[in-house]
């Protein structure tokens, strides 16, 4: 029990609710198909701007799958099939006149390994902003640069190593940078895959650092792995089991006083 009183008291304490209850990402009745393989049923998730939601459950819950369909990755895979609707800001994202690249570069992605192009510093966070067209000269794309940088608190230890690989950082410093490369492009909302699952304790610790300040300006949907990393840096949490979305509420709720016997069996560690 001694878990469950540690979390509790972290998702108390972790940050004060963010009143907006504008919604920013809207899914309903959303079906996930690979191939005759239904991954998830009948999803209807609400997720508020500006604030941190983290997605849970057990390995192949669907939380991934879920969070795949935000920014219609799932469209590289061949067999797999998305229904039902998914909004952001009211607008639905499957809709076939969406440019794909237009809204990856709205809803940005942080992989569970970070994955910083071959190619130097600097290159890494100014690909998307040249290939988006959102720097009219070099001044302004050194600019964009160092600004993420700067939000992705990265800045002080690469400034004087601008030209060296991004393959060349330490693992944090690469998830780090993929922060950056993710917010070059003024995102709307970031989802993170297990961003911190390669990282050490202390790596971790910034990275989580990090969510508490970009949910400032940015809408951050987190898959994790870790019951405590999401009442760390979580307003709301979605719990998932088997494809299906169990309940969803504030975090400390979600936690303390959970509405269904599978996501108290989840959190005190019966099963998953």
């Amino acid at each position: 029990m001694d878990q469950m009183t540690n979390t509790r008291f972290d998702a108390v304490t972790a940050a004060p609710h963010n009143h907006s209850t504008h919604a920013k990402v809207v899914g309903q009745d959303v079906n996930v198909f690979y191939g005759d393989k239904q991954a998830l049923f009948d999803i209807n998730l609400s997720i508020g701007e500006r604030q941190v939601t983290a997605l849970i459950g057990p390995s192949g819950c669907g939380k991934s799958t879920f969070l795949r369909c935000l920014n219609r990755m799932n469209d590289t895979i061949d067999i797999c099939r998305v229904t039902g609707k998914i909004e952001l800001d009211g607008g639905d994202i499957y809709d076939p006149s969406l440019d794909v690249v237009e809204l990856r570069a709205r809803v940005g992605m942080v992989f569970q390994k970070p994955n910083p192009f071959p190619k130097s510093i600097f290159e890494n966070v100014a690909y998307g902003p040249r290939i988006h067209g959102l720097a009219s000269g070099k001044a302004e794309l050194e600019e964009i640069v160092e600004r993420s940088l700067r939000k992705a608190s990265l800045w002080e230890e690469v400034k004087d190593r601008l030209a060296e690989s991004g393959t060349g950082l330490s693992g944090g410093q690469q998830q780090r940078l993929c922060i950056a490369r993710a917010i070059a492009v003024s995102p709307e909302v970031i989802l993170m895959d297990e961003p911190c699952s390669a990282l050490d304790p202390i790596a971790t610790a910034k990275i989580e650092e990090l969510i508490n300040e970009l949910r400032e300006n940015y809408t951050i949907i987190i898959v994790t792995h870790s019951m405590q990393q999401a009442a760390r840096v979580s307003q709301r949490t979605a719990f998932f089991h088997l494809g299906v979305l169990v309940e969803e509420g504030p975090t400390d709720e979600i936690f303390t006083t959970p509405k269904d016997q599978r996501t108290m069996d989840y959190v005190t560690g019966r099963f998953g």
